[in-house]
């Protein structure tokens, strides 16, 4: 067989074209991430309103006029920057409710930063004001180190320099506080 110039030709153009062909990766993610300025978020959204189930019971819902999903970048996490409000039912229907000016959820570690007149009103109409508050879903922990206020139902209030508690707040440390207590006394 004699080997002309075309089939040369036409053999080194076959070998590029499936060279070529074999080299692209449908890399779609790298793709979108070249398309955005590199600190965009994902998404965004206007008037959410989500609701969380489990077993087709309503555990909690939240309201927010903006939200910004970072989920694209190394540590993702979600910005609420017109701010939110939380509202969590127990098993009995009893609800918590939380309002924040900003929050940020970070997705990895289940922490929760809201700042900005963060009001936490219980079931039992405990209600806490501070400037930031963080939330710990992980651990079922609610902490600070800025100013905060605390009035109990039963007419206790406690002013402090931040706090640790348990998200029922019935595990409550404070630190650098000053207050009124209502102590009930037993009778044997």
């Amino acid at each position: 067989m004699k080997i002309t110039y075309r089939n040369s030709f036409t053999g080194i153009v076959t070998i590029l074209f499936v060279t070529m062909l074999f080299s692209c990766e449908g890399n779609l993610k790298g793709v979108r991430q070249m398309e955005m300025p590199e600190d965009a978020p994902q998404a965004i959204g206007q008037g959410i309103n989500l609701k969380y189930t489990d077993s087709g019971r309503v555990v909690a819902t939240l309201k927010s006029e903006k939200m910004k999903d970072y989920s694209n970048k190394n540590f993702p996490y979600r910005e609420f920057p017109e701010g939110l409000m939380v509202e969590f039912y127990d098993e009995e229907r009893k609800k918590n409710t939380v309002t924040a000016n900003y929050g940020v959820i970070y997705n990895e570690t289940g922490l929760i930063d809201l700042q900005g007149n963060v009001v936490v009103i219980t079931s039992d109409s405990t209600e806490l004001t501070a400037d930031q508050l963080y939330w710990d879903q992980t651990n079922n922990w609610v902490f600070t180190d800025h100013p905060n206020t605390i009035k109990f139902k039963n007419g206790a209030r406690n002013k402090g320099q931040g706090f640790d508690s348990n998200q029922e707040f019935t595990n409550f440390r404070s630190r650098s506080n000053v207050g009124v207590q209502i102590l009930e006394e037993e009778t044997p």
